[in-house]
């Protein structure tokens, strides 16, 4: 059965997509003559090269797990003429500081702390404003049809994104202890009982407004003054102390520049943990209802994922929680509030403005997952995300031939299994040759209840694995759990149904609002 016949003709008639990336090559069409000289037997074949073919936002970001419409955001001059405002008034503004939950290890000249962040200031913008620039990013609907707290959010975020970033200031850290850790919900963290001092960074911000930098802190044994708590406590040793500390940092002269800093000790447990679809419900891959949930909607956890991370928070020893998302820094504050009110305190990374170009941003989670991994050697690492993910899909199972004996185990959610709007295949093809009790593809978080990390029996013998070490899904009938079949001439007509969606995206700055 040739594919123009299971969608109305009118879809043949120009490009399925919209605007291309400016970065990236723009898409082809798809005529009726192209998809009818190409047969759908080899179903798996022809999704795979539709994918790689496209060119466009879909095949580069959606399946990458990276929600189109938080890209390309406005830097800079196009964020001061979107606002209509100019440098006087923009000087006049206070400076602000996204501070990173950063971690820290332990070398023989002391805790090496990684600090990271962006320096930026936040135009007065009106409310109207902010309505018309968040109208831009909503598909279907519009701010007046949102619910009273759903257009808060919406303009609280929009007013996130339209900031200017600073470059070349010297950004000063001050470190402080009293960190209100939850017992039992913590990871095992506990308040540093020394370690108050300030340092300035030795590099100052990126063209960007980024900073990443690793700093020693200073006398651990606290014979100074402003290295002791205020008991005369000091920085336990990380080669005399199983515990994670915690210290506060916040950056001068900024009123919300304040985060937290991790002190992991060269031995133990970390897990990575992807945010989107996994720990929360994002749904990326149907771009109306990602959006809202992302920009709108109230952030809301997956199943029983804050149960499971509570539990094996109170009962996996030291175990140090780190949240990477590839998301921009812009949106990272709302991810932060929602990890930090529901899952265990923990370390956090996100993808920087440096990192904006597409091949960047699809490289950004192997740059970050090496550096920790890089700076923690003898530490196993847990890693976990979903299937929607393709670069979780090539760069969790490479992580293991990197760094042998540092992966303890990978979890990943089989979208596809549960989400009817994920008709995107994903490519197993990576943990070939890994051993099955290191990984597992599961379907609900219960799946994950009778897994034994700390022994690295990490597959629970009750969720049937269908690893082909090929490209999978719904449209194959070989998801790698919990499949659901569906017939495969469907695929080909489904995943252009589902890239039509993403054409509306057009973003605010370009529109000249």
């Amino acid at each position: 059965m040739a594919l123009q016949r299971l969608l109305p003709a009118s879809l043949f008639a120009a490009t399925v997509l919209g605007a291309a990336h400016p970065m990236i090559t723009p898409a082809p069409s798809l005529e009726a003559r192209q998809i009818a000289e190409r047969g759908l037997d080899d179903y798996a074949s022809y999704a795979k090269s539709l994918l790689g073919s496209l060119g466009s936002d879909v095949s580069s970001y959606v399946i990458s797990g990276v929600p189109q419409y938080f890209q390309d955001f406005p830097t800079g001059d196009k964020v001061e003429s979107s606002l209509g405002i100019d440098d006087s008034q923009l000087a006049a503004l206070p400076t602000q500081v996204l501070n990173l939950p950063a971690y820290a290890n332990w070398t023989d000249q002391g805790w090496n702390v990684r600090v990271h962040g962006n320096v930026y200031k936040q135009p007065n913008t009106n409310e109207s404003k902010l309505n018309d620039l968040a109208n831009v990013f909503l598909i279907g609907t519009s701010i007046d049809q949102l619910q009273p707290s759903e257009q808060d959010q919406a303009r609280n975020l929009t007013a996130e994104i339209f900031v200017v970033q600073q470059r070349d200031v010297n950004v000063t850290m001050n470190f402080r202890t009293g960190v209100d850790v939850r017992p039992d919900a913590s990871g095992g963290v506990v308040n540093a009982k020394g370690g108050n001092q300030s340092i300035t960074l030795p590099y100052p911000t990126t063209d960007e407004g980024d900073f990443d930098t690793f700093i020693i802190l200073k006398n651990t044994t606290g014979v100074t003054s402003n290295t002791t708590g205020t008991d005369g406590g000091y920085l336990l040793p990380g080669n005399e102390t199983s515990s994670i500390q915690a210290l506060n940092m916040y950056a001068n002269g900024s009123e919300i520049g304040n985060a937290t800093a991790y002190l992991v000790p060269p031995t133990g447990f970390t897990i990575v943990n992807d945010i989107d679809d996994i720990l929360r419900i994002t749904k990326i891959y149907e771009p109306k209802e990602g959006l809202l949930n992302s920009f709108a909607r109230a952030f809301t956890p997956w199943q029983d994922m804050p149960e499971i991370y509570a539990n094996w928070s109170a009962t996996i020893p030291d175990f140090h929680f780190h949240y990477l998302t590839t998301t921009p820094e812009q949106v990272t504050r709302n991810y932060m509030d929602f990890i930090f009110k529901t899952y265990p305190l923990g370390s956090f990374d996100t993808r920087p403005l440096n990192f904006s170009d597409v091949s960047a941003t699809l490289s950004i989670r192997k740059f970050l997952l090496d550096k920790i991994f890089q700076t923690f050697p003898q530490r196993k690492f847990v890693l976990m995300a979903d299937t929607s993910n393709s670069d979780v899909m090539k760069d969790y199972p490479q992580m293991v031939k990197d760094y042998p004996g540092q992966v303890q185990c990978i979890f990943l959610r089989n979208t596809t299994a549960t989400d009817s709007g994920d008709l995107f295949p994903y490519d197993t093809s990576g943990f070939k040759g890994i051993d099955q009790e290191k990984y597992m593809f599961f379907v609900n978080a219960d799946d994950l209840r009778d897994v034994d990390i700390v022994g690295g029996n990490c597959w629970n013998k009750a969720v049937k694995q269908n690893v082909t070490f090929e490209y999978q899904g719904r449209g194959f009938g070989n998801s790698a759990s919990g499949a659901v079949s569906w017939n495969p001439y469907m695929l080909g007509a489904a995943l252009i149904l589902a890239m039509v969606q993403f054409a509306p995206f057009v973003p605010s700055w370009a529109l000249g609002l």
